[in-house]
Protein backbone atom coordinates (compact mmCIF):
# COMPACT_ATOMS: atom_id res chain seq x y z
CA UNK A 1 0.00 0.00 0.00
CA UNK A 2 1.29 3.06 -1.40
CA UNK A 3 1.97 6.24 1.58
CA UNK A 4 -0.90 8.98 1.22
CA UNK A 5 -1.27 12.22 2.56
CA UNK A 6 -4.77 12.44 3.57
CA UNK A 7 -5.31 15.87 4.37
CA UNK A 8 -6.69 16.26 7.19
CA UNK A 9 -10.22 18.36 8.30
CA UNK A 10 -10.10 21.68 8.24
CA UNK A 11 -6.73 21.73 6.12
CA UNK A 12 -5.38 21.64 2.32
CA UNK A 13 -2.00 20.98 0.61
CA UNK A 14 -1.71 24.51 0.13
CA UNK A 15 -2.00 25.46 3.76
CA UNK A 16 -4.57 28.57 3.17
CA UNK A 17 -7.65 28.35 5.14
CA UNK A 18 -10.57 27.22 3.83
CA UNK A 19 -13.90 29.41 3.53
CA UNK A 20 -16.19 29.80 6.45
CA UNK A 21 -19.48 27.54 6.16
CA UNK A 22 -21.80 30.39 5.44
CA UNK A 23 -19.45 31.12 1.99
CA UNK A 24 -20.21 28.39 -0.87
CA UNK A 25 -16.47 27.58 -2.33
CA UNK A 26 -16.00 27.64 -5.88
CA UNK A 27 -15.98 24.20 -6.11
CA UNK A 28 -19.92 23.93 -5.31
CA UNK A 29 -20.91 26.00 -7.82
CA UNK A 30 -23.04 24.32 -10.77
CA UNK A 31 -24.81 25.32 -13.82
CA UNK A 32 -28.52 25.88 -13.02
CA UNK A 33 -30.96 23.40 -14.90
CA UNK A 34 -32.99 24.20 -17.64
CA UNK A 35 -31.60 22.30 -20.85
CA UNK A 36 -34.29 20.25 -23.27
CA UNK A 37 -33.98 16.97 -21.80
CA UNK A 38 -34.21 18.67 -18.59
CA UNK A 39 -37.59 19.61 -19.84
CA UNK A 40 -38.68 16.68 -21.09
CA UNK A 41 -38.03 14.76 -18.46
CA UNK A 42 -39.30 17.11 -15.89
CA UNK A 43 -42.77 17.38 -17.88
CA UNK A 44 -42.94 13.45 -18.29
CA UNK A 45 -42.50 13.09 -14.42
CA UNK A 46 -45.42 15.39 -13.87
CA UNK A 47 -47.78 13.60 -16.61
CA UNK A 48 -47.11 9.72 -15.06
CA UNK A 49 -48.00 11.24 -11.61
CA UNK A 50 -43.90 10.16 -10.33
CA UNK A 51 -41.75 11.71 -7.85
CA UNK A 52 -37.62 11.94 -8.02
CA UNK A 53 -35.21 12.17 -5.27
CA UNK A 54 -33.36 14.94 -7.80
CA UNK A 55 -35.98 17.00 -6.83
CA UNK A 56 -36.94 16.28 -3.28
CA UNK A 57 -34.01 16.17 -2.03
CA UNK A 58 -32.48 19.61 -3.81
CA UNK A 59 -29.55 17.77 -5.48
CA UNK A 60 -26.88 19.96 -7.05
CA UNK A 61 -26.47 17.15 -9.93
CA UNK A 62 -30.02 17.65 -11.39
CA UNK A 63 -29.37 19.80 -14.06
CA UNK A 64 -26.17 17.43 -15.19
CA UNK A 65 -27.70 14.46 -15.03
CA UNK A 66 -31.25 15.18 -16.19
CA UNK A 67 -30.07 16.84 -19.20
CA UNK A 68 -28.09 13.46 -19.43
CA UNK A 69 -31.58 11.25 -19.37
CA UNK A 70 -30.30 10.16 -15.86
CA UNK A 71 -32.67 10.19 -12.85
CA UNK A 72 -33.41 8.50 -9.53
CA UNK A 73 -36.98 7.53 -9.38
CA UNK A 74 -38.47 8.16 -5.57
CA UNK A 75 -41.06 6.07 -5.07
CA UNK A 76 -43.77 5.32 -2.25
CA UNK A 77 -44.66 8.74 -1.81
CA UNK A 78 -43.08 11.92 -1.09
CA UNK A 79 -43.78 11.84 3.15
CA UNK A 80 -41.28 9.99 4.79
CA UNK A 81 -42.18 8.60 8.29
CA UNK A 82 -38.68 9.76 9.77
CA UNK A 83 -37.33 12.82 10.10
CA UNK A 84 -33.60 13.10 9.72
CA UNK A 85 -32.40 17.10 10.94
CA UNK A 86 -29.57 16.35 7.73
CA UNK A 87 -32.61 15.66 4.65
CA UNK A 88 -34.71 17.92 2.75
CA UNK A 89 -37.39 14.77 2.07
CA UNK A 90 -40.63 15.95 3.95
CA UNK A 91 -41.61 14.02 7.55
CA UNK A 92 -45.52 12.71 7.70
CA UNK A 93 -47.44 10.73 7.64
CA UNK A 94 -47.44 8.78 3.69
CA UNK A 95 -50.20 8.17 1.56
CA UNK A 96 -51.52 4.76 1.11
CA UNK A 97 -49.74 2.74 -1.51
CA UNK A 98 -50.17 3.88 -5.04
CA UNK A 99 -50.40 0.29 -6.82
CA UNK A 100 -50.40 1.05 -10.40
CA UNK A 101 -46.57 3.27 -9.42
CA UNK A 102 -44.29 0.62 -10.79
CA UNK A 103 -46.36 0.62 -14.07
CA UNK A 104 -45.33 3.88 -14.85
CA UNK A 105 -41.61 4.02 -13.60
CA UNK A 106 -41.34 1.16 -15.95
CA UNK A 107 -43.00 2.99 -18.54
CA UNK A 108 -41.31 5.91 -18.12
CA UNK A 109 -37.95 4.05 -18.29
CA UNK A 110 -39.37 2.63 -21.30
CA UNK A 111 -39.59 6.03 -23.06
CA UNK A 112 -36.52 7.45 -22.37
CA UNK A 113 -34.64 3.95 -23.02
CA UNK A 114 -32.41 4.59 -20.27
CA UNK A 115 -29.40 2.22 -20.08
CA UNK A 116 -28.96 2.67 -16.09
CA UNK A 117 -31.87 3.76 -13.62
CA UNK A 118 -32.10 4.08 -9.67
CA UNK A 119 -35.27 3.05 -7.92
CA UNK A 120 -35.26 4.83 -4.25
CA UNK A 121 -37.82 5.24 -1.72
CA UNK A 122 -38.83 7.55 1.43
CA UNK A 123 -38.49 5.63 4.56
CA UNK A 124 -41.60 3.41 4.78
CA UNK A 125 -41.69 2.30 8.98
CA UNK A 126 -45.34 2.01 8.44
CA UNK A 127 -45.31 -0.88 6.20
CA UNK A 128 -44.23 -4.49 7.74
CA UNK A 129 -42.01 -5.21 4.96
CA UNK A 130 -40.82 -1.34 4.88
CA UNK A 131 -41.67 -1.54 1.27
CA UNK A 132 -39.87 -4.22 -0.02
CA UNK A 133 -42.32 -5.88 -2.23
CA UNK A 134 -42.76 -2.45 -3.92
CA UNK A 135 -38.83 -2.06 -4.88
CA UNK A 136 -38.99 -6.04 -5.96
CA UNK A 137 -42.36 -5.28 -8.15
CA UNK A 138 -40.56 -1.90 -9.93
CA UNK A 139 -37.75 -4.05 -10.83
CA UNK A 140 -40.12 -6.62 -12.41
CA UNK A 141 -41.98 -4.23 -14.27
CA UNK A 142 -38.35 -2.37 -15.82
CA UNK A 143 -37.12 -6.02 -16.28
CA UNK A 144 -40.59 -7.01 -18.63
CA UNK A 145 -39.75 -3.55 -20.73
CA UNK A 146 -36.55 -2.92 -21.12
CA UNK A 147 -34.18 -6.62 -19.80
CA UNK A 148 -30.59 -4.90 -20.87
CA UNK A 149 -31.46 -2.03 -18.44
CA UNK A 150 -29.39 -1.71 -15.35
CA UNK A 151 -31.07 -1.35 -12.10
CA UNK A 152 -29.57 -0.11 -9.00
CA UNK A 153 -32.09 0.72 -5.64
CA UNK A 154 -31.03 2.74 -3.41
CA UNK A 155 -33.37 1.40 0.21
CA UNK A 156 -33.74 2.09 3.59
CA UNK A 157 -32.96 0.15 6.56
CA UNK A 158 -36.59 -1.78 6.40
CA UNK A 159 -36.14 -2.11 9.86
CA UNK A 160 -33.35 -4.64 9.47
CA UNK A 161 -35.32 -7.51 8.82
CA UNK A 162 -33.44 -9.81 6.74
CA UNK A 163 -36.92 -11.42 4.45
CA UNK A 164 -37.33 -7.11 3.09
CA UNK A 165 -33.69 -7.20 2.08
CA UNK A 166 -34.03 -10.58 0.58
CA UNK A 167 -37.25 -10.18 -1.27
CA UNK A 168 -35.80 -6.77 -2.93
CA UNK A 169 -32.22 -9.02 -3.72
CA UNK A 170 -34.36 -12.11 -5.02
CA UNK A 171 -35.53 -9.57 -7.90
CA UNK A 172 -31.66 -9.03 -8.88
CA UNK A 173 -30.93 -5.44 -8.98
CA UNK A 174 -27.02 -5.17 -10.15
CA UNK A 175 -26.29 -2.65 -7.32
CA UNK A 176 -28.23 -2.80 -4.00
CA UNK A 177 -27.49 0.27 -2.28
CA UNK A 178 -28.15 1.17 1.67
CA UNK A 179 -26.40 4.98 2.87
CA UNK A 180 -24.79 5.13 5.96
CA UNK A 181 -24.55 8.64 5.47
CA UNK A 182 -22.68 9.52 8.20
CA UNK A 183 -20.07 8.18 10.83
CA UNK A 184 -20.48 6.10 13.55
CA UNK A 185 -20.01 9.01 15.95
CA UNK A 186 -22.18 11.27 14.38
CA UNK A 187 -24.88 8.78 13.95
CA UNK A 188 -27.10 9.66 16.45
CA UNK A 189 -27.27 13.19 15.97
CA UNK A 190 -27.76 12.94 12.15
CA UNK A 191 -29.97 9.81 11.52
CA UNK A 192 -31.66 9.77 15.18
CA UNK A 193 -34.37 6.52 13.31
CA UNK A 194 -31.64 4.73 11.81
CA UNK A 195 -28.56 2.93 13.79
CA UNK A 196 -25.21 2.16 12.96
CA UNK A 197 -24.81 -0.87 13.33
CA UNK A 198 -28.40 -2.09 11.79
CA UNK A 199 -27.13 -0.35 8.67
CA UNK A 200 -23.95 -2.51 8.39
CA UNK A 201 -26.50 -5.53 8.85
CA UNK A 202 -28.28 -4.58 5.67
CA UNK A 203 -25.01 -4.50 3.76
CA UNK A 204 -23.80 -7.63 5.43
CA UNK A 205 -27.15 -9.32 4.84
CA UNK A 206 -27.46 -8.63 1.21
CA UNK A 207 -23.70 -9.39 0.25
CA UNK A 208 -24.88 -12.90 1.48
CA UNK A 209 -27.75 -12.90 -0.39
CA UNK A 210 -26.25 -13.13 -4.06
CA UNK A 211 -23.10 -12.37 -4.88
CA UNK A 212 -23.65 -11.56 -8.45
CA UNK A 213 -25.56 -8.53 -6.63
CA UNK A 214 -22.56 -5.52 -6.22
CA UNK A 215 -23.16 -3.50 -2.78
CA UNK A 216 -22.69 0.17 -2.28
CA UNK A 217 -23.35 2.53 0.50
CA UNK A 218 -22.03 6.46 0.99
CA UNK A 219 -21.54 8.95 3.25
CA UNK A 220 -21.31 12.92 3.41
CA UNK A 221 -18.53 15.06 4.70
CA UNK A 222 -19.05 18.36 6.50
CA UNK A 223 -20.77 17.42 9.10
CA UNK A 224 -18.33 17.59 12.17
CA UNK A 225 -16.46 13.73 11.36
CA UNK A 226 -12.72 13.74 11.64
CA UNK A 227 -10.02 11.84 9.99
CA UNK A 228 -10.69 8.69 12.14
CA UNK A 229 -14.37 8.84 11.86
CA UNK A 230 -14.01 8.44 8.47
CA UNK A 231 -11.59 5.64 8.39
CA UNK A 232 -13.26 3.86 10.66
CA UNK A 233 -16.20 4.21 8.31
CA UNK A 234 -14.28 2.90 5.76
CA UNK A 235 -13.17 -0.09 7.37
CA UNK A 236 -16.54 -1.34 9.21
CA UNK A 237 -18.09 -0.75 5.47
CA UNK A 238 -15.66 -2.94 4.04
CA UNK A 239 -16.25 -5.77 6.23
CA UNK A 240 -19.56 -5.32 5.45
CA UNK A 241 -19.30 -6.35 2.32
CA UNK A 242 -19.40 -3.12 0.48
CA UNK A 243 -18.15 -2.63 -3.05
CA UNK A 244 -18.85 0.81 -4.31
CA UNK A 245 -18.52 4.12 -2.40
CA UNK A 246 -19.68 7.39 -2.61
CA UNK A 247 -18.59 10.50 -0.62
CA UNK A 248 -19.68 13.47 -1.12
CA UNK A 249 -19.98 17.38 0.39
CA UNK A 250 -23.43 17.95 3.28
CA UNK A 251 -25.04 20.97 2.24
CA UNK A 252 -27.95 22.30 4.26
CA UNK A 253 -31.33 22.10 2.92
CA UNK A 254 -32.37 25.03 4.94
CA UNK A 255 -31.95 26.78 8.19
CA UNK A 256 -33.87 24.16 9.99
CA UNK A 257 -31.63 21.72 9.19
CA UNK A 258 -28.29 20.46 10.80
CA UNK A 259 -25.64 23.52 10.20
CA UNK A 260 -22.65 22.96 8.20
CA UNK A 261 -19.48 22.10 9.73
CA UNK A 262 -17.17 23.05 7.21
CA UNK A 263 -16.37 22.78 3.42
CA UNK A 264 -14.17 20.09 2.48
CA UNK A 265 -12.00 20.58 -0.08
CA UNK A 266 -11.44 19.08 -3.34
CA UNK A 267 -7.98 17.91 -2.37
CA UNK A 268 -9.32 16.16 0.75
CA UNK A 269 -12.13 14.83 -1.36
CA UNK A 270 -9.11 13.14 -3.80
CA UNK A 271 -7.21 11.99 -0.74
CA UNK A 272 -10.24 9.52 0.64
CA UNK A 273 -10.86 8.60 -2.55
CA UNK A 274 -7.30 7.04 -3.07
CA UNK A 275 -7.33 5.86 0.74
CA UNK A 276 -10.82 3.93 -0.29
CA UNK A 277 -8.84 2.45 -3.40
CA UNK A 278 -6.14 1.07 -1.31
CA UNK A 279 -8.08 -0.60 1.08
CA UNK A 280 -10.19 -2.44 -1.32
CA UNK A 281 -13.10 -0.79 -2.65
CA UNK A 282 -13.62 -1.79 -6.36
CA UNK A 283 -15.17 1.63 -7.10
CA UNK A 284 -14.57 5.20 -5.02
CA UNK A 285 -16.40 8.28 -6.37
CA UNK A 286 -15.42 11.19 -3.91
CA UNK A 287 -15.99 14.65 -4.11
CA UNK A 288 -17.85 17.96 -2.93
CA UNK A 289 -20.82 17.49 -5.81
CA UNK A 290 -20.96 13.75 -5.15
CA UNK A 291 -24.26 11.90 -4.36
CA UNK A 292 -25.46 8.58 -4.13
CA UNK A 293 -26.28 8.48 -7.66
CA UNK A 294 -23.84 10.31 -9.17
CA UNK A 295 -22.39 9.37 -12.17
CA UNK A 296 -24.17 5.64 -11.13
CA UNK A 297 -24.66 4.29 -14.93
CA UNK A 298 -20.43 5.32 -15.60
CA UNK A 299 -20.21 3.31 -12.56
CA UNK A 300 -22.12 0.23 -13.18
CA UNK A 301 -20.38 0.53 -17.06
CA UNK A 302 -16.94 0.69 -15.89
CA UNK A 303 -17.57 -2.55 -13.03
CA UNK A 304 -18.97 -4.52 -16.03
CA UNK A 305 -16.26 -3.95 -18.25
CA UNK A 306 -13.90 -4.89 -15.92
CA UNK A 307 -15.41 -7.89 -15.14
CA UNK A 308 -15.84 -8.55 -19.06
CA UNK A 309 -19.50 -8.36 -18.94
CA UNK A 310 -20.80 -7.07 -22.22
Amino acid sequence: MRRLNIIQPGGNPSGSALQWPEQKPRWLRVRAPGGERYRDLKQLMRTLGLNSVCEEAHCPNIGECWDSGTATFLIMGDQCTRNCPYCAIAHGRPDDLDEDEPRRVAEMIEALNLRHVVITSVDRDDLPDGGARIFAWVIEEIRGRLPECSIEVLTPDFQGMPDAIARVIAAKPEIFNHNMETTRRLHKTARPGGRYERSLDVLRTARGLDPDVLIKTGIMLGLGENGDDVREFMTDALEAGVQILTIGQYLRPSERHLPIDRYVSPEEFESWKTLGEDLGFLHVESGPLVRSSYHAREQVEELRARAGIA
